[in-house]
C-alpha cells in the first residue's frame, strides 16, 4: 500500500526560483535591462517573470519611474530574504564542487589593506609549497557585521574578544612611522623634522566605513606621541587629505603626492625595495594593539587550516613586529 504524503505548506507556496532568480537580479541592477544581460535573456523575459512573481505574491515589487525603477517596501523586503537565500545556495553548491573536485578550499577574511599589501606578496610561496590547497580571500573593512551568508574560516583582525566557538592567536602588534618616496623627500627636505613633517602633505587614514574594534591612530594621535598638536598648522600650509582606504593612501605616496602613516608589517617591504623612505627616525610602538588569527574551534585539527596557520606564523617569525611564540599560546 502506497503511503500518501501529505503537501508541504512550504514548497506548495514557493512562488518560481526562475522569476525569484529573475527579480533578485533586476532588484540588484534597478534595471531590467542590466538583468537580462546578467543572466544571459531577453528584457521581456525578465518583465515576465517579475509580473509572474507580483500575481504570486500579490504585490508590487517595484515602483516603475519613466526608464527606471526602484523597490517598493514589500520589494525591498522580498529581495533581502531572497538574496540571503541564494547566496547560501550558491556557497552550499561551491562547497559540494570543491570536495567533489578533491581540492580542499580555505576562506580568509582580512582588510583590503592587508590582503593587498601583505597577504599578496606572500601568497606565492603558500602556493608553492601546498599546491594542493585553494585560498579565498574576502575583504572586509567591518569584522563586526559580516556580509550574509559569509563564513570565512580564518579571520586575520584585531577582533581581541573571539567569536562564540572560536579561538584566537596574537600575531603581532602595530608599528607605525611615516613613509614617502625617495623624490619627495628630495623636493622637501624640510620634513626631515617633526616640524617639517607637520607642515607637508599628509595623508591621513580616516576610521569611516570600519568597525571600531581598537582605537583609531592617525596623524593627530601619532604627533601626541611628540607633542605636537596637528592643529597648529596654518591655513598656508599644504593640504591634510583624508581616506578611509589605506591602499589608496599608499598608492597616492607612491605617486610622489605626500606622506602617509605607515604600519610597518605593510609597508616594510616597499621600504626595503627602496620605493618608500622613512624621512624622520621616529615611530610609535603599540604593544598592546595586537593582529589576530581567529579560527573555529572545530579547526583545531584539520590538516588544510593548519598547513596554513604554521605557514602563517613561519612568516610572523621572520616579522620585526611578530608576538614572541610563548604569548602565542
Amino acid at each position: 500500500m502506497v503511503k500518501l504524503v501529505e503537501p508541504d505548506k512550504i514548497l506548495v507556496r514557493m512562488p518560481s526560483l526562475r522569476a525569484v532568480r529573475s527579480f533578485v537580479a533586476a532588484a540588484k541592477y534597478l534595471s531590467f535591462t542590466r538583468a537580462a544581460e546578467a543572466l544571459c535573456v531577453t528584457q521581456a523575459a525578465i518583465s515576465r517573470q517579475i509580473r509572474e512573481l507580483e500575481a504570486h505574491l500579490e504585490v508590487e515589487l517595484f515602483r516603475r519611474i519613466g526608464r527606471s525603477v526602484e523597490l517598493t517596501e514589500a520589494g525591498t523586503i522580498f529581495y533581502d530574504a531572497a538574496y540571503l537565500s541564494f547566496v547560501n545556495i550558491a556557497q552550499a553548491a561551491e562547497r559540494i564542487q570543491s570536495t567533489k573536485s578533491g581540492k580542499p578550499a580555505l576562506t580568509i577574511c582580512c582588510s583590503p589593506a592587508f590582503s593587498g599589501l601583505w597577504l599578496s606578496r606572500r601568497l606565492p610561496d603558500f602556493f608553492a609549497d601546498n599546491p594542493d590547497i585553494d585560498i579565498n580571500v574576502v575583504t572586509t573593512g567591518n569584522f563586526l557585521q559580516m556580509e550574509p551568508g559569509v563564513h570565512p574560516d580564518v579571520f586575520i583582525n584585531k577582533v581581541t574578544d573571539p567569536r562564540e566557538g572560536y579561538h584566537s592567536t596574537p600575531l603581532f602588534y602595530d608599528l607605525i612611522y611615516p613613509v614617502c618616496t625617495p623624490a619627495f623627500l628630495q623636493e622637501n627636505p624640510a620634513i626631515a623634522s617633526l616640524e617639517g613633517l607637520r607642515d607637508t602633505v599628509l595623508l591621513n587614514l580616516s576610521p569611516y566605513g570600519r568597525a571600531q574594534v581598537a582605537e583609531h591612530v592617525d596623524w593627530s594621535v601619532w604627533f601626541s606621541f611628540f607633542n605636537i598638536n596637528l592643529e597648529t598648522r596654518s591655513r598656508d600650509d599644504k593640504h591634510l587629505f583624508n581616506a578611509n582606504d589605506y591602499n589608496m593612501l599608499i598608492q597616492m605616496v607612491l605617486n610622489n603626492q605626500g606622506v602617509s602613516l605607515g604600519w610597518h608589517h605593510l609597508v616594510s617591504p616597499l621600504v626595503e625595495q627602496g620605493l618608500l623612505v622613512r624621512p624622520v627616525a621616529q615611530e610609535v610602538v603599540f604593544r598592546e594593539k595586537r593582529h589576530y588569527l581567529t579560527y573555529p574551534e572545530s579547526k583545531v585539527n584539520n590538516e588544510v587550516f593548519c598547513r596554513f596557520r604554521d605557514w602563517m606564523l613561519g612568516c610572523m617569525d621572520d616579522e620585526r613586529i611578530s608576538v614572541p611564540a610563548l604569548e602565542r599560546e
